[in-house]
């Protein structure tokens, strides 16, 4: 189980230059090359991971389980985006972040992510039995 240290209002963040592994991948003809929302994503989950990772119990480990995030406006090659989580609610194994992410210039996106803690081992014995 999650330590019960774990309070509501935990911080995480993660920080990137975007490049062009982050880019969309149909810029061109005019189209200029952005963030890609699918990264964006990553470094918001990854930023929920960070809030809660220092509370967790020897063999557990997150797994996302609903994302509900708006990608606002646009962000160009070579500028840092700011990706912020701060835990919102708790309920067993299970947890909620409010998730903002800020380039050098605006808000670029915002929205709630929920994830569940899960035991590592059992979660392997669980793939490896689907397979």
């Amino acid at each position: 189980m999650v330590k019960a240290a774990l309070q509501i209002g935990a911080v995480g963040e993660q920080r990137f230059v975007v490049t062009e592994k982050h880019s969309i991948d149909f810029a061109g003809d005019g189209m200029p090359a952005v963030l890609a929302t699918p990264w964006l994503i990553w470094y918001l989950e990854h930023s929920c991971r960070d809030a809660a990772l220092p509370y967790f119990d020897e063999g557990e480990s997150s797994v996302g389980a609903h994302i509900d995030v708006e990608h606002l406006a646009p962000t160009p090659l070579g500028m840092e985006v700011r990706c912020r989580a701060q835990v919102i609610q708790r309920q067993g194994r299970r947890i909620w972040c409010r998730v903002e992410a800020f380039d050098e210039k605006e808000c670029i996106g915002k929205g709630t992510i929920q994830f569940y803690i899960i035991q590592k081992e059992k979660f392997a014995k669980r793939v490896s039995e689907k397979r």
